[in-house]
């Protein structure tokens, strides 16, 4: 047996002279925001991509930048990645006794192999490790964000139910000292609407500490269902650092991309009583059940007539006479997104614009097909009555700016010489770091993300939704 886990893929996923390494790890890094040293910032577990660095190197660092101040202090890594290579069953552990990249070896954790060897899912396997790009491509940003202060415990996981894994890490959970890394991709090989939507909804799941995620939501499924359900357990709390795609990263051919994600999880911060330093959000009518069941019976009516099915009775309310502005919000049968259309300002009845809504997101969403009838039975609707839009205040920065919002409240427009974008408060479920949730949508808007100018305007508003029961299916 070679005690050495020899590098497997430098040269075609990241450099394989050490010198060019150091310098694309270190520009990688150098296009993430800088860490600040303070508690609230050090992650527990982090999730990352595993592409070739011109592809995710940009994504994952924004996640390895995390550990910059905290490298006295972690000392063991407990990495897992998905078999790529070789199909097992269980979770596999090498017997290699370092691995190696061209920036130096790493010692494997003889102690904590030992700690789980007795566990019926765990197995020793040199052969799932010896060609596996999942956890070798985290390596050299380990090594350049932590030094050569830990130790690596690397795991690649096969076939295994999420408790297996969760068990797994609750053994190796440690404290400070030990850091657990995910590595997955997201979508692969989607058109890049289709992949974006995909991915926006998988990182919602992350997010929300879902433990059932597919495979085809993203490849490191198995590792990651189990991490997920142990990060709920301990109460970290998720913050997504970057979702983008390839052709987003590398100008990948938008007809084939895969996605990337970072995701930090931390411990849970304490409750301080102080919310962000503005007024009230926008106003939202309160919800009248009545009205919700008239709105999404008159935008199932108006899709179900445009494809030549039976309507469904709308009930009237008052209500649909009057002033609106709406947003008409169609799933699939999956949950995922499949349509999104509406006004900001009221441009007439509300009724009407529910109705010219529904039409638009179901038929002239340009990120997707036209409905078509075979849809219908699985389709769920919301609808989004917007209250009045209320200006905010100038900002010098984006920071400043991004302290104005109230994060899963405000509704958020932002436009600048000519150009507009705005989301829902629903977005916030995705994105809810107030600065990430701003460059989303100045890169929306068609704006860097990186851009900000005194003279952009910000608005916020509250929304009203109603939504049809994610259970319920229409024939």
């Amino acid at each position: 047996m070679d005690p050495i886990r020899h590098a497997a893929v430098a040269g075609s996923f990241y450099p394989v002279d050490a010198l060019a390494l150091r310098q694309a790890v270190a520009g990688h890094l150098g296009h993430a925001p800088a860490a600040r040293a303070d508690a609230t910032q050090a992650p527990k577990m982090l999730v990352v991509p595993h592409a070739g660095y011109l592809y995710s190197g940009d994504v994952a660092a924004r996640a390895y930048a995390l550990l910059a101040p905290l490298r006295w202090r972690i000392r063991r890594v407990v990495l897992l990645g998905p078999a790529h290579r070789v199909a097992l069953r269980g979770l596999a552990a090498p017997r290699a006794l370092a691995f190696e990249t061209p920036l130096g070896r790493v010692p494997v954790d003889q102690a904590g192999l030992a700690s789980i060897a007795d566990l019926p899912q765990m197995l020793y396997s040199d052969a799932a490790h010896a060609e596996e790009h999942a956890l070798e491509v985290q390596l050299p940003f380990l090594q350049t964000v932590l030094g050569d202060g830990f130790t690596l415990l690397p795991l690649v996981v096969g076939e295994a139910p999420p408790q297996a894994v969760e068990e797994v890490l609750d053994r190796l959970w440690g404290g400070d000292e030990t850091l657990i890394v995910i590595s997955s991709d997201l979508s692969h090989f989607l058109p890049y609407g289709e992949a974006r939507l995909r991915d926006q909804h998988t990182v919602q799941r992350i997010l929300g500490c879902a433990g059932n995620l597919r495979g085809d939501e993203a490849c490191g499924a198995v590792p990651l269902n189990g991490a997920l359900r142990a990060a709920r357990r301990h109460a970290l709390q998720p913050r997504l650092l970057d979702l983008r795609n390839s052709a987003d990263t590398a100008g990948g051919d938008p007809g084939r991309v895969v996605g990337y994600s970072a995701v930090a999880f931390t411990a849970p911060l304490p409750d301080t009583g102080h919310g962000p330093d503005t007024a009230a959000a926008g106003d939202a009518t309160p919800p009248d059940p009545a009205l919700g069941r008239a709105l999404l019976a008159t935008a199932r009516a108006e899709i179900a007539g445009a494809l030549g099915l039976p309507p469904p009775t709308v009930t009237p309310h008052a209500r649909l006479l009057e002033p609106g502005a709406s947003f008409v919000t169609l799933h699939d049968a999956l949950g995922d997104l499949r349509g999104c259309v509406g006004q900001l300002e009221a441009q007439g009845p509300l009724g009407e614009d529910v109705r010219h809504n529904a039409l638009a997101a179901a038929f002239r969403d340009h990120r997707f097909a036209p409905l078509t009838a075979a849809e219908w039975a699985g389709l769920q609707i919301e609808v989004s009555v917007l209250g009045p839009l209320q200006p905010l205040r100038a900002a010098d920065d984006l920071d400043q700016a991004a302290r104005l919002l109230q994060p899963g409240i405000d509704g958020v427009v932002l436009t600048w010489q000519g150009r507009r974008g705005t989301f829902l408060p629903q977005v916030w479920a995705g994105l809810p770091n107030p600065r990430d949730f701003l460059q989303a949508l100045l890169r929306k808007a068609g704006l860097p993300v990186d851009f900000w100018a005194p003279d952009i305007q910000l608005w916020r508003y509250g929304v009203t939704v109603y939504a049809e029961p994610r259970h319920e299916h229409h024939h």
